[in-house]
């Protein structure tokens, strides 16, 4: 291994990875020794491995889940892709144009963790209540819905969190017109429930996520523990019943209404193409609105997040669905899909973050324990 790959590793393990410079100058012989040379090796590796090499099980998830993370966008970044310039710099527009639906659906995946239980009960994340309704949302889907792509998921979840604003500023008296809903707008679109709430959809029957994978690609990654992390593919096989959906957008009905003048009735434009939300925006959304908790102090905002802040925010992003997740799959194998939309709701009220202003504070950022959602679990 020459001096260049050595410094590389380094700067991984010190920079992106977070462990103390001696200690990763300490154990480069023994990733060396094991033939994990680079971040893209490591992370291809069992986590066994490095919690051999690292004596400290802590640390060796935290250099793990930074190899996933520099992977991922490593190869997000390749020519291959076939993804526009113009898409990796903004990801609120959808990368359609020179994009397979794989790679689309690729691009979306959400951030990943393997934390374990003592690990996750110890962290304390800073959040407000709409993005915590956008976790729940994706990661409830994956059970009631499984067969709907993660580009499906976001924006259902989106859709969702914008029904729940739009009551709750009405009922706070800050926007005095009725919801767009309510007035009709998108009447005669199918209907989901997404958290026992009733959500207008657009079918997208061209559309295959499985579309330009990989012959020898898997699209479920794997961890050590008995909980499947979050598919982004979604399982066609998974629903037989005969209302089987395809793959779905979720109606932006608001913006529907905003793009008509107020004398045109809603039901004489249901022929018109219709606003959706994008997954892009929604995942962005989430990514950027979980932060932290740092020595009992609310983290400091900045006006421009660096790169090494962005990976941060994925791993809090990645512990809290791990957690969600953690749930729903215990209660997966009791409840039935209907059901387990319904509890999902209720899970969410118990362990909403809590804020100063009381009803008022869907916008307002509270602290949201780990723990009271892992104590969500079914015992065994």
């Amino acid at each position: 291994m020459d001096a260049s790959k050595v410094q590389d590793l380094l700067r991984f393990l010190s920079k992106d990875a977070k462990v103390p410079l001696a200690s990763a100058m300490g154990n480069i012989p023994a990733l060396q020794k094991a033939n994990l040379n680079s971040p893209e090796e490591i992370s291809k590796s069992n986590i066994k491995a490095l919690e051999e090499i690292f004596t400290n099980d802590k640390m060796a998830k935290q250099v793990f889940n930074a190899a996933r993370r520099v992977s991922k966008k490593r190869v997000s970044s390749t020519d291959d892709t076939g993804i526009s310039p113009q898409a990796k710099k903004n990801k609120n527009i959808p990368m359609t144009k020179g994009s397979t639906p794989y790679q689309i659906e690729s691009s979306l995946c959400l951030p990943n963790s393997t934390a374990g239980d003592d690990e996750l009960r110890n962290i304390i994340l800073v959040t407000n209540r709409a993005p915590l309704v956008l976790a729940f949302a994706v990661c409830v889907l994956k059970y009631t819905m499984p067969e709907q792509p993660i580009s499906s998921r976001l924006s259902l979840a989106q859709a969702l969190v914008s029904a729940n604003s739009q009551t709750k500023a009405i009922s706070l008296g800050i926007q005095s017109e009725r919801a767009a809903e309510e007035e009709g707008w998108g009447e005669g679109q199918p209907v989901v429930k997404v958290l026992g709430r009733g959500i207008r959809v657009l079918k997208r029957w061209d559309y295959d996520p499985q579309e330009g994978k990989p012959l020898q690609s898997t699209s479920e990654e794997h961890d050590s523990s008995d909980i499947p992390v979050i598919e982004f593919l979604g399982s066609p096989d998974a629903n037989d019943s005969p209302d089987k959906m395809p793959p779905l957008w979720g109606v932006d009905l608001e913006a529907l209404r905003n793009s008509h003048s107020e004398a045109t009735k809603p039901e004489v434009k249901s022929g018109n193409r219709l606003p959706i939300f994008t997954a892009e925006s929604a995942r962005s959304y989430l990514i950027r609105s979980i932060t932290r908790l740092q020595e009992n102090k609310f983290p400091v905002k900045k006006s421009k997040p660096t790169p090494f802040m962005d990976g941060e925010q994925e791993d809090n992003v990645g512990h809290l669905l791990r957690a969600i997740n953690s749930v729903c799959f215990s209660w997966s194998t009791t409840l039935d899909r209907s059901e387990l939309d319904k509890r999902a709701w209720a899970w969410y009220l118990r362990v909403r973050p809590d804020v100063q202003s009381g009803a008022q504070g869907w916008g307002e950022k509270g602290q949201l324990r780990l723990s009271n959602i892992l104590d969500l679990r079914r015992s065994p």
